[in-house]
Order: structure tokens, then C-alpha cells, then sequence
């Protein structure tokens, strides 16, 4: 897809003026403002219907544009060399004199902060005298958006201005790994945890069962459609959609691929896609038949567990 630069010129003039842009990302489209603006990234909040306590993730340009936030160790280092720009997100230390505005943190000590990957909104951060807080552009607990047109469903005219990249990459959100004292995975995503265990050497594991929320992503409601999904299902029901990861013989109208021949990597990119058609099909209820529970795979039950909790 051939990109419209100038639009890069628009999505500033509203940024800098205090206003939230949707932003292209090779994982999802993200609600961005300044992350130095207490104005700005409340904007984002009261779009989103965000609960104040939700941390937001701040996008970062370079190195030394960072270091002006946040304490970085070996550990960040070595993953940011291996997988940055990228979809990984890391939990940092804050600087006691960073500008990030308390809004982005609901006032904690520590940063999620991540280098995107999408040539587009790279080039938009170089441009610009501070860091983007961008979550995801959908309304809170809800579908996030890989399209423009996704951003549109979710907000209609109600945002500045959408950065128009085309469809998401990924499709599914950054990896989270904590970085304070021992490194740990707190939300699946783009980057497999056996790809960030080779590259720390240790063996780290996705714990779900966690409570308290430090990071996005790890809300007990989250992802949803807004109608009832069922999970592991063998047959569904005469009236339901059906999620499949693998073909089958049967062409019924209500049967939804992930992928024809079980690339759990192609299944994560087209979930929120489906789930946002299915929606729009006018089902009133989603059967997903059982998904290999390793891999990107792991990432996607993680997905539609939430999404079944609304």
C-alpha cells in the first residue's frame, strides 16, 4: 500500500494542537496524544471510556528519546537489540523528572512503553518533540481495531484525524514483559514467550491468574464483541457462528475460518477482522471450535477468554 505522507503533516498539527490521532501500528490501530500533555492523554480517556486505573503504553521514536523517561537495565537492552522496532512492550522504571504526564501511569512508578514497528507512524514519531500514549482505538473492553475503517465502527467522527496505514500486520497486540526486578510476561501478544526466552535465556511463563492490574491488557473483560462466546465447541448450534482454525468439508454460511490449515500466526491476525464480521453478520452468539493452546495459539484463547466474559 502506497502511503499518503502529507497525512503525516495533518496527524501533527492535530497532535500538537492537544487533539488525539488514530495511529496505524503493525499490531493494532492505536487513540495516541501526547504523552506529555495531562490534557491530551485525558482526551484519549474519555474516547475510550477508559477506567482511569488502566496504565496506557507510550510509543517511542529512539533510544535517546527514552532515556529522558525511563531507567533502562541489560535485560531491556538485550531484547530491544533482538525485537525492536517490534511488537514487544516493556515495563520500565520512571524517572523521577520524566514529563510523562500522571494520566498515562494513573500515578505509578513505572512505564509500558514500546517502538512500533509500521514505517508510517515512525516516520510521525520522528517528527515529533514527544512521546505518543496510544492504547488501542476501540471503545474500553471492546474489539481492537487493525483498519481504519475498524477505527470508524468504533468512534465514527468523533476523532480528529485517522492516519491511514492499511490493515494491521499482526493483528493482535504487543507482547508485555516486565522489566522491574525479574523479567515476566504479563500480556500475550505478537512475539512468542519461547522467542523471548532464547533471547534472555531463562524460561518464562504467562501468568493468568494475576490480579492487580499494572499493565493494559490484563482487564478480566477485554476484546468482546458484545455477544456470548462459546469455547472448545465441537458443533455449534443451528443459529451461531463458528470459528474454525482448520478446513473443513462443510461450506455453511455460518462457518468462519481463522485459517484453512491451522497457522495459529494467520489465525491471530484475522481474530479481532472476524470477530468484528461476525458481529456485523448480525449473529447473536460465536462457537470457536478448541485452538492448540501453544504458540500464537496461546495468545488467542487468552484473547477470546476475556472476550467470553462480557
Amino acid at each position: 500500500m502506497k502511503f499518503n505522507h502529507s497525512n503525516i503533516k495533518k496527524s501533527k498539527f492535530f497532535l500538537d494542537k492537544g487533539h488525539c490521532v488514530a495511529i496505524p501500528t503493525e499490531t493494532v490501530y492505536g487513540l495516541a496524544a501526547s504523552a506529555y500533555s495531562n490534557r491530551a492523554v485525558k482526551k484519549i480517556y474519555k474516547l475510550k471510556k477508559r477506567p482511569k486505573y488502566n496504565p496506557s503504553i507510550v510509543h517511542y521514536s529512539n533510544l535517546e528519546q527514552l532515556k529522558n523517561d525511563c531507567i533502562l537495565n541489560k535485560n531491556f537492552f538485550v531484547l530491544y537489540k533482538k525485537f525492536c522496532p517490534g511488537p514487544i512492550t516493556f515495563i520500565l522504571k520512571l524517572k523521577k523528572n520524566s514529563k510523562i504526564s500522571k494520566y498515562v501511569t494513573n500515578n505509578k512508578k513505572t512505564l509500558a512503553i514500546r517502538f512500533p514497528k509500521h514505517a508510517l507512524v515512525r516516520k510521525l514519531l520522528k517528527k515529533l518533540k514527544y512521546p505518543l500514549a496510544a492504547p488501542s482505538a476501540n471503545i474500553s473492553t471492546k474489539i481492537s481495531p487493525v483498519s481504519k475503517e475498524d477505527v470508524i465502527d468504533e468512534f465514527g467522527k468523533k476523532i480528529k484525524f485517522i492516519l491511514d496505514g492499511g490493515r494491521s500486520s499482526i493483528g493482535l497486540e504487543s507482547t508485555i514483559v516486565s522489566l522491574i526486578k525479574k523479567p515476566q510476561i504479563l500480556r500475550l501478544g505478537g512475539i512468542e514467550i519461547s522467542k523471548i526466552n532464547r533471547a534472555l535465556k531463562i524460561n518464562l511463563k504467562f501468568n493468568k491468574k494475576r490480579k492487580k492490574i499494572i499493565t493494559p491488557g490484563q482487564g478480566k473483560t477485554h476484546y468482546s464483541p458484545g455477544i456470548p462466546i462459546r469455547l472448545n465447541i465441537k458443533r455449534p448450534k443451528l443459529d451461531e457462528a463458528f470459528i474454525l482454525i482448520k478446513k473443513r468439508k462443510s461450506s455453511a454460511k455460518n462457518f468462519y475460518y481463522l485459517s484453512k490449515k491451522k497457522n495459529l500466526k494467520e489465525a491471530a491476525k484475522k481474530l479481532y477482522k472476524t470477530l468484528r464480521m461476525i458481529k456485523k453478520d448480525n449473529f447473536k452468539s460465536i462457537a470457536v471450535e478448541k485452538i492448540p493452546n501453544i504458540g500464537f495459539g496461546e495468545a488467542i484463547n487468552d484473547r477470546l477468554i476475556r472476550a467470553s466474559k462480557f
